[in-house]
C-alpha cells in the first residue's frame, strides 16, 4: 500500500508542478478540468447513480467548465458567484454536519448530483482563476489545505483525546479529533505568517493570499486563514459524510494507494472559491 501511495504520488506531482508553473496557465487549467470531471464522475457513483449516468454527470460538468473557459470567464471579476458559493458551503455544511447522514439521505438524489456538480465546476473555475492571479497565488492557497491536513494529522496522533472531551464529529469520522483541529489552525497561522514575510522580503511580483488579506490588517489575515481552514476540515468532513452514507471507504479507486479524486480534493472544494470570495472582498 505504501509504494503504491508514493508511485501514486510522484506521477500526479510530474504532472501537476509543471503545469503549475508553466508561463501559460492553460496546461494547469485542463489538467484540474480533467480531475474535476473525474470528480464529478465519482460523486455520481457514490449517490446510487450506474455507469452511464457517472459519465454524462463527468462530461456534464466538464462541458459547464469548458463554456466558462470559452466565455472568457477565467479572466471576468465573479465576486457574486465567490459570495454564493460561500453561502451554500457555510450554510449548507453547517445543516448537513448536524443532520448526520440521515439528512443527506432525505435529500432528493437528483438534487444531490445536480448540487455536487454545481460546486465541482465553481471549485475548477476559482482554481482556474487564482492561477491567473499567479502560481504564487494559488500556491499559497493549496499550502494552506495541505498544511492544516497534515498538521491536523500529527496533532492529532500526538494529543487526540487528551485535551478535549469528545471527538470532533463521531458519527461521521470517528478518527478526526479537536486537537487535530486546533493543531491544524497553528498550522496554518505559521504557514501564512512565513509566507507574508517571504512576500515582503523578496518583493514578489504576484503576492500570496496572505500578503492580499494582511494588506486589511493582521486581524484581517488570521479571521480569513482561521476560516479558511476551518472551511477545509466542513469540505473534508461532507466527503466522509457522502462515503458513510453511500457505505465505502474511497470514493474511487482511480488513484491506487490514495483513494479517488474526491478522497484529495475534498478539502479544496470550499476553500478555492472561499479564497477567491476573500480576495474579491
Amino acid at each position: 500500500m505504501l509504494k503504491q501511495r508514493v508511485v501514486t504520488a510522484l506521477a500526479l506531482l510530474v504532472c501537476f508542478l509543471p503545469a503549475l508553473f508553466w508561463h501559460d496557465p492553460a496546461p494547469f487549467c485542463g489538467l484540474m478540468l480533467l480531475l474535476i470531471a473525474a470528480g464529478a464522475w465519482e460523486w455520481s457513483r457514490l449517490n446510487g447513480y450506474r455507469h452511464a449516468t457517472s459519465v454524462a454527470a463527468a462530461l456534464a460538468c466538464a462541458a459547464l467548465c469548458l463554456v466558462s473557459w470559452v466565455l472568457g470567464w477565467l479572466t471576468r471579476p465573479l465576486p457574486w458567484l465567490w459570495w454564493l458559493a460561500g453561502a451554500v458551503w457555510v450554510l449548507g455544511g453547517a445543516w448537513l454536519l448536524r443532520g448526520g447522514v440521515l439528512a443527506w439521505s432525505k435529500l432528493d438524489r437528483r438534487l444531490r448530483l445536480g448540487t455536487g456538480i454545481a460546486l465541482l465546476w465553481v471549485a475548477w473555475l476559482a482554481a482556474a482563476q487564482a492561477r491567473m492571479v499567479g502560481p504564487n497565488f494559488l500556491l499559497s492557497v493549496l499550502a494552506l489545505v495541505w498544511v492544516a491536513d497534515i498538521s491536523a494529522y500529527f496533532s492529532g496522533r500526538a494529543w487526540g483525546g487528551r485535551l478535549a472531551t469528545g471527538k470532533l464529529a463521531p458519527s461521521i469520522s470517528p478518527g478526526k479529533s479537536w486537537e487535530g483541529v486546533w493543531g491544524g489552525l497553528v498550522g496554518v497561522l505559521l504557514v501564512a505568517l512565513i509566507w507574508r514575510w517571504i512576500d515582503s522580503y523578496w518583493a514578489l511580483s504576484v503576492p500570496s493570499l496572505y500578503t492580499h488579506l494582511s494588506r486589511r490588517g493582521l486581524p484581517m489575515l488570521i479571521i480569513g486563514v482561521v476560516f479558511l481552514a476551518a472551511m477545509s476540515v466542513v469540505g473534508d468532513l461532507l466527503e466522509s459524510l457522502v462515503k458513510r452514507s453511500a457505505g465505502v471507504k474511497d470514493s474511487s479507486g482511480l488513484l491506487p494507494g490514495h483513494g479517488g479524486v474526491l478522497d484529495r480534493l475534498d478539502a479544496l472544494l470550499p476553500a478555492m472559491p472561499l479564497s477567491m470570495m476573500l480576495l474579491a472582498y
